[in-house]
């Protein structure tokens, strides 16, 4: 339930700019809990930089001909994805802005659109203001979210975060070339009810560089933590297995109000080792103060730590839409597995 916000810029006649997975062994796993980890609970503002560059609206181009919009022109719509420009494949808009200022006579685009390809023959127009290529095409290659980070492993300087993936609008995972996290402030909360989750809603702290992203995977985003991290203000925690994990009490840790995790009082109601979509666990919310401030689980809450007889044995992911008291939880060690 990362909270995803877009945002636009100007490339190419105004494109848009804006969250890995290695498996090892259960043994490797769970040789990193011995390492130093700290627990988490605090809220980050995540960009992820994708692989893709997806067509999210036109616009017109003023050239010498006068106004123009070559996109609209040759067939190109919104939720199009640019995967090659001439046979290159395309990554992000300033390489997309590149290639369409290269010397060729004529650009041959490969657009993805609704699961299928399809060459696109364009010939962009000449800006009369800067002199290069448009096409009117209002592009996006990154993504901005707030989540929340659930440990940080120090001896490895890594974090893990979120407890699910960040996908597209099919569902699957998106690809990323890397990100950066830094702090956030929740400063409201959207309350939940059902039928429709609520949200927190936070500001990010660009001077607040946490470290980098790495890995975009389907049991969370991970990366590494700056050097300079206050472990001061952090809790060392052991984690704990899924098969320690028993029905009953537990708390989670999260933020639903500037950028200090508190404690939180959950039931875990059922507990599925073996679930193979990293739905592990079912709790339920049962604090007073965090139902009459939040309704339940909110968007921005998925990472937030499951703690178990003093363990660290997993992290929010989802909250059932009909019931924000309740969601899924994934196991910790599906997490440190991952990175």
């Amino acid at each position: 339930m990362l909270r995803i916000k877009k945002y636009l810029k100007c490339i190419s006649a105004a494109l848009f700019v804006a969250a890995f997975c290695l498996i090892l062994t259960s043994s490797t796993a769970f040789a990193a809990t011995s390492h130093e980890l700290y627990l988490g609970g605090f809220p980050a503002g995540f960009i992820l930089e994708t692989q893709s560059v997806e067509v999210v609206g036109i616009s017109e181009v003023m050239s010498d001909e006068g106004a123009r919009c070559p996109a609209r022109e040759y067939g190109i719509a919104a939720g199009d994805v640019i995967e090659k420009v001439n046979g290159i494949e395309v990554t992000s808009a300033e390489q997309l802005n590149n290639l369409i200022n290269e010397d060729f006579k004529s650009f041959e685009l490969t657009v993805l659109r609704q699961g299928q390809s399809r060459n696109i023959t364009v010939n962009p127009v000449r800006e009369s203001a800067t002199g290069k290529n448009k096409l009117g095409l209002l592009v996006r290659d990154s993504l901005n979210g707030i989540g929340t980070v659930t440990y940080i492993d120090r001896t490895q300087g890594k974090y893990g975060s979120l407890g699910h993936p960040v996908a597209d609008q099919t569902g699957a995972l998106t690809k990323i070339r890397g990100g950066r996290l830094f702090g956030c402030s929740i400063y409201n909360v959207k309350k939940g009810q059902r039928g429709n989750p609520g949200e927190l809603k936070g500001i990010f702290s660009n001077a607040q560089n946490i470290g980098t992203v790495c890995l975009n995977a389907t049991s969370g985003i991970y990366g590494e933590v700056n050097d300079e991290i206050d472990y001061s203000t952090l809790t060392k925690i052991k984690a704990g297995s899924v098969s320690q994990a028993k029905i009953g009490k537990a708390s989670i840790f999260t933020t639903i109000d500037g950028n200090s995790p508190e404690e939180y009082d959950i039931s875990i109601i059922k507990v599925d080792a073996a679930n193979k979509d990293n739905r592990n666990f079912v709790i339920r919310i049962d604090d007073g103060e965090l139902l009459e401030k939040t309704g339940g689980i909110v968007q921005g809450m998925s990472g937030s730590p499951i703690v178990q007889d003093g363990k660290l044995i997993g992290a929010v992911t989802h909250v059932f839409i009909n019931d924000p008291t309740r969601g899924y939880g994934i196991a910790i060690e599906n997490m440190l597995e991952a990175f």
